[in-house]
């Protein structure tokens, strides 16, 4: 690619990517931290007037940051790392990056099956969650050490993964439970059942706690000195970030409900 052109389609994908990105956090985590506690205080005749008012506009930016999230995020993926071949793999390692990225779409579509089934049928969240982890991780040794990706492109790759699962919780879990719990809310069809309520409560906190982790990732390119150290230290590295990701999401819960209105 000329590049020139590549400059600046790397320029438009990543500010849109950006843009869309900030949608769509935003609102996710207006959800869990303002508007969960809030809808928390609300007697059932004003939540029949205020939810399906709000909600479905909060959900349209919300769905449309996440799927524009991920299209330009993947567009930038093609151009950056799937063009060539020196940013995508280790620079002693020669491989062919339309196979890996044919593993990679097709590791994300299976894992996501995979992932919604686990958090489906464990009801233990801690446990269906560290299964969860424990399938990330054996995909992340499926690219460093069976497709060489080189350290900047595991943590795009990290990115990239959380952020398929957490727009693919949205559109295809969210959005739809959310339906049919403002239609009940409203009173146009019975109410949403206690599970269909769960899932859509859970999908959401695991966004929110994919999220902090997430945002690292992206921005990891511009860090040479982490993605470029050791595989130790720059694995290490990376999953503390997760652990330190999560314990901060889990501190703004408990700071959310702690918040008080006047």
């Amino acid at each position: 690619m000329n590049p020139e052109l590549n400059n600046w389609l790397q320029l438009i994908f990543r500010w849109g990517h950006v843009v869309a990105g900030v949608m769509w956090i935003g609102h996710l985590w207006f959800f869990n931290f303002v508007n969960g506690p809030f809808a928390g205080k609300l007697d059932a005749p004003t939540k029949k007037v205020v939810v399906p008012e709000l909600m479905p506009r909060a959900l349209f930016w919300f769905r449309w940051g996440a799927a524009w999230t991920w299209i330009t995020g993947f567009l930038l993926l093609g151009i950056v790392y799937y063009q060539t071949k020196t940013v995508l793999f280790d620079q002693d390692h020669i491989g062919n990056p339309w196979l890996w990225l044919a593993v990679v779409l097709i590791t994300l579509a299976i894992g996501f099956v995979i992932y919604n089934l686990i958090l489906k049928s464990v009801k233990n969240v801690t446990v269906a969650s560290a299964i969860n982890l424990a399938l990330f991780v054996a995909v992340y040794c499926l690219l460093e050490c069976v497709g060489h990706f080189s350290g900047r492109a595991l943590y795009i790759h990290t990115g990239g993964i959380f952020g398929t699962m957490m727009a693919l919780n949205v559109w295809m879990v969210i959005w739809p439970y959310q339906q049919k719990i403002i239609k009940g809310v409203k009173g146009d069809q019975p109410a949403a059942d206690a599970e269909t309520v769960r899932q859509a409560g859970l999908r959401s906190r695991q966004n929110t706690y994919m999220s902090v982790p997430l945002i690292f990732a992206m921005i990891s390119n511009h860090y040479p000195t982490v993605y470029g150290a050791s595989p130790l230290v720059r694995d290490g590295i990376l999953a503390g970030v997760i652990i330190v990701g999560f314990l901060f999401v889990r501190w703004m819960y408990a700071k959310a409900a702690a918040v008080q209105g006047f």
